[in-house]
């Protein structure tokens, strides 16, 4: 017991985040990474203690895994297995272990067989079944990913990768059945913003512009209003064709025409004008845009990145020296590279939006940063 109260705050260090470590992208030399490396080692000497407890043969291996020694962990698992007279319930937890250990390693045929043997000796059914969803979604075979995360009632997961399915099927020709894997997307998740808009993605791609506003429109009465920009983000970075038979240009005015009236109908909101800014200015309305980002300004005077198209549009509007027109220039271009969306639960700072956090796993949680302090 003394070496568990000894251990009890290095422990938390392991598994709990704190800013200090979320604010560090090297993970190797972080305090968190010394007090797991402490951890191990106080775990390895109470197991040579005392060879029968099995919770810290699991737990030591559970830090093994967590320092990406899957050996190691493997090797653990495997001698809690076999030993003599071990309790069925403690071995299918070490199947399960071993399991993630070989999920982890990317070894996906002794993953899934150890996920066999854990259920056959009563393992937890929903804890099974979401590590063979998150070991089909490793190994691209989203159909199934979808379907295990499906029975488990995680409709957020099951719907995203519907769409990663959908994907595929577009990849392969089979649009039909693309378009019947997305509207079963947003049935099982209405709030699925990635169905949204890969949904509208698919119509804007085929010219049908007068159905990508009419889906956009319903995605607005869908998706949670504090993430409706994603789908706006999502629309931005879609490409023209290149077999359009449109011009570039043509494609920006279309954008426009089918996004900038919905966002109209909306209730003033900061980054729908912000991203309505963005469009124009794809299609060179530099006026128009200014009107939409003093709009933004409006309801939030420091918002930065308003502030920042605004510069850029003023630019051109000033008598400048050349010198002084390109620092400007290069300012405003890195300044553009900031990382704009930052996870709402752990902190993460990303360039490009995310539907699911690479951090803590979270869906649905990136949030545009208003503030450079966020």
């Amino acid at each position: 017991m003394s070496i568990f109260a000894n251990l009890k705050d290095r422990m938390k260090a392991v598994f709990q985040p704190r800013s200090d470590i979320l604010a560090s992208q090297d993970a190797e030399s972080t305090p968190g990474s010394r007090d797991a490396l402490f951890a191990i080692e106080e775990l390895s000497r109470a197991v040579r203690n005392d060879p029968d407890a099995v919770e810290i043969y699991l737990a030591l291996g559970n830090l093994y895994r967590l320092r990406g020694d899957i050996d190691r962990a493997v090797q653990i698992r495997s001698s809690l297995i076999v030993r003599p007279g071990l309790d069925n319930r403690f071995r299918a937890r070490a199947y399960l272990e071993l399991g993630r250990d070989y999920r982890r390693g990317g070894f996906v045929d002794r993953a899934l067989q150890a996920f066999d043997e854990a259920q056959r000796l009563g393992a937890e059914r929903d804890a099974i079944i979401l590590e063979l969803a998150h070991l089909h979604a490793d190994s691209g075979s989203f159909d199934l990913a979808a379907e295990q995360f499906g029975r488990v009632g995680h409709k957020p997961a099951q719907a995203h990768y519907l769409v990663r399915h959908a994907e595929d099927l577009c990849g392969q020709g089979e649009f039909a059945e693309a378009v019947k894997t997305l509207t079963r997307a947003v049935k099982v998740y209405p709030g699925s913003i990635e169905a949204w808009t890969t949904r509208i993605a698919m119509h804007i791609r085929s010219g049908e512009w007068r159905k990508a506003k009419s889906m956009l429109r319903e995605a607005m009465q869908s998706v949670s209003p504090d993430r409706r920009f994603l789908v706006f983000d999502g629309i931005l970075a879609i490409t023209p064709p290149e077999n359009a038979p449109d011009s570039v240009q043509q494609f920006e005015q279309n954008r426009c025409e089918c996004v900038l009236p919905v966002i109209s109908e909306q209730e003033p909101e900061l980054l729908l004008h912000y991203y309505g800014a963005l469009f124009l200015l794809r299609c060179g309305e530099r006026e128009q845009a200014g009107n939409w980002l003093a709009k933004a300004m409006v309801l939030r005077p420091d918002f930065w990145a308003a502030r920042l198209e605004l510069l850029g549009i003023s630019m051109d509007r000033q008598q400048l020296s050349p010198v002084f027109k390109g620092q400007l220039e290069y300012f405003v271009s890195q300044a553009r590279h900031v990382k704009r969306f930052v996870c709402q639960n752990c902190g993460l700072r990303r360039e490009q939006a995310f539907y699911l956090c690479p951090r803590c796993r979270s869906w649905h949680s990136a949030t545009f940063r208003l503030s450079l302090q966020d």
